[in-house]
């Protein structure tokens, strides 16, 4: 899925503008840390400050784990998110609910929540990406 691979790559390469281009203007997305932002302008004003420079010495990759469409022009995306850090991977389990409009499928809302008991973490009590307070 197009979305998909344009998050990774707008996040990967510190892109704030491809990302932002993403959402719906009254999207909602809550962060891995918990943090709650309301329309595309909480979003932006978010991105822009954390997504320069958080990529430093790190990198991530999605996998789709399920793909569920609640009606033809509207998906929920069930995600596997891997950061490879330098401190170890960390693991992320998004829950996104995409809307076509005008033929492009755009973020409406986004949660995600860190796997502390995913195989790659389980091992290792070092969480960089979804420690508590992040």
């Amino acid at each position: 899925m197009q979305v998909i691979d344009t998050v990774e790559h707008a996040q990967n390469n510190e892109l704030p503008e491809e990302f932002l281009n993403l959402f719906r203007s009254d999207a909602i997305w809550t962060t891995g840390g918990g943090k709650r932002l309301y329309g595309r302008d909480a979003i932006s004003d978010f991105t822009r400050q954390v997504l320069p420079g958080a990529m430093k010495d790190t990198t991530v990759r999605f996998e789709l784990e399920h793909l569920m469409f609640i009606r033809p022009d509207v998906a929920a995306v069930k995600l596997r998110q891997i950061y490879q850090t330098p401190d170890g991977p960390d693991v992320g389990s998004p829950l996104w609910i995409l809307a076509k409009e005008d033929g492009k499928w755009l973020l409406t809302a986004a949660q995600n929540i860190g796997v502390p008991d995913d195989e790659l973490t389980a091992s290792t009590d070092k969480h960089p990406v979804f420690a508590p307070g992040k």
